[in-house]
């Protein structure tokens, strides 16, 4: 590599083994970190929906705690002046493009961070309207809510499900 001006970062740079089936024997790399995908060894499924190992990418550990970060400092639940609709064309964007770019593949992988923002809305709705202050009321809005206007926040397409503790 340098015979054309390029030098390999020590740290970054490794032999990764990228065999879909059969492993056998132990290797130290088996996984890489690349534009914020893990590629690793994963359970894939065939046309036929038998399951089998293919080596596949998915969202990094490290971009699912930034994207993670970022919604934190949203503070949803403290913006009770927005509208329904105020708050979905702000948040909607930056969302709908984490969706194509991280969900493009394994989009399993970002479940937990969609429920989580559907924690954070649930959390500006119990402090939005008082009278859905209770969890059991505040449920049965956002129920009817997800299935009124299916397609208010862009992440609904793919999760409307709220996380077991919120």
């Amino acid at each position: 590599m340098e015979d054309v001006g390029l030098r390999l970062h020590p740290d970054k740079t490794r032999i990764v083994y990228c065999k879909d089936q059969s492993r056998r024997g132990s290797y130290e790399h088996v996984a890489f970190t690349f534009l914020g995908f893990t590629f690793q060894p994963r359970q894939a499924q065939d046309k036929y929906g038998r399951r089998f190992l293919s080596f596949l990418p998915a969202i990094s550990n490290d971009a699912l705690k930034r994207l993670g970060a970022v919604v934190r400092g949203w503070r949803l639940h403290q913006r009770v002046n927005l509208t329904e609709q105020e708050l979905a064309k702000a948040i909607n964007p930056i969302v709908a493009g984490w969706m194509r770019y991280y969900g493009r593949f394994y989009r399993s992988k970002l479940y937990r961070l969609l429920t989580r923002i559907n924690a954070y809305l649930m959390r500006w709705v119990r402090s939005k309207y008082k009278r859905l202050r209770a969890r059991k009321k505040a449920h049965q809005a956002w129920l009817r809510v997800t299935k009124q206007y299916p397609r208010l926040y862009a992440h609904w397409r793919w999760i409307t499900t709220m996380p077991a503790v919120w």
